[in-house]
């Protein structure tokens, strides 16, 4: 059985304050340092036998705390460009754009300089499946937004049909021997419960 296990980085900074990072670099918050740490148990029973990070300092210290500083850095696993929405509050974007953020969260939609859509499911699809080509078992630490993509990639799910992704969270998608087809084993798994309002 040939898994994909996906986890999104810990509780960043600017997640705590709800403010959108996109490929701004921002660091892990002490929350998310302890989400990772609580979550290395678990990835560790799973025994990837090859792991891949986004090159942005979260997902890397992320891994770090996984038990995987040597994972390799992959560009094409950065979070979507939000553009002229880097760094804005959350709250404040759906006051002021409301019709555009529910756009944006569908995948219909880029802000000013931002990347869209397919570009970005395009490039975080290439990345992850040549790796996944030479493994049985392939950690990918990433981004919330990089999970929803690679769901649509592996699963045809919309991103409009997907909540957002808790921070330090599993997603594991599986396929059978000699078939392509990938099915979800599990979805925003914390070893801390359920998380249903995770922020972008």
């Amino acid at each position: 059985m040939k898994r994909l296990l996906l986890v999104r980085h810990g509780e960043s900074e600017w997640n705590a304050a709800r403010r959108l990072q996109g490929q701004a670099d921002i660091g892990l918050s002490e929350t998310g340092e302890a989400q990772a740490v609580s979550l290395a148990p678990t990835i560790a029973k799973l025994a990837p036998d090859r792991v891949i990070t986004s090159d942005l300092r979260r997902a890397r210290r992320t891994a770090d705390l996984l038990g995987f500083p040597e994972a390799v850095k992959e560009p094409g696993l950065r979070e979507v460009d939000v553009g002229a929405w880097t760094g804005r509050e959350i709250e404040t974007i759906i006051a002021d754009e409301p019709d555009a953020y529910r756009a944006w969260r569908a995948g219909t939609f880029a802000p000013e300089g931002g990347e869209d859509w397919e570009s970005f499911a395009t490039r975080t699809a290439t990345a992850t499946k040549a790796a996944f080509e030479n493994a049985n078992r392939l950690l990918v630490v990433c981004h919330g937004g990089v999970i929803r993509a690679l769901l649509q990639t592996f699963l045809d799910l919309p991103p409009r049909r997907i909540i957002p992704v808790g921070p330090a969270s599993l997603t594991i998608l599986a396929s059978k021997p000699n078939e392509d087809e990938m099915r979800l084993e599990v979805f925003n798994f914390t070893p801390g419960g359920l998380v249903l309002d995770a922020p972008d």
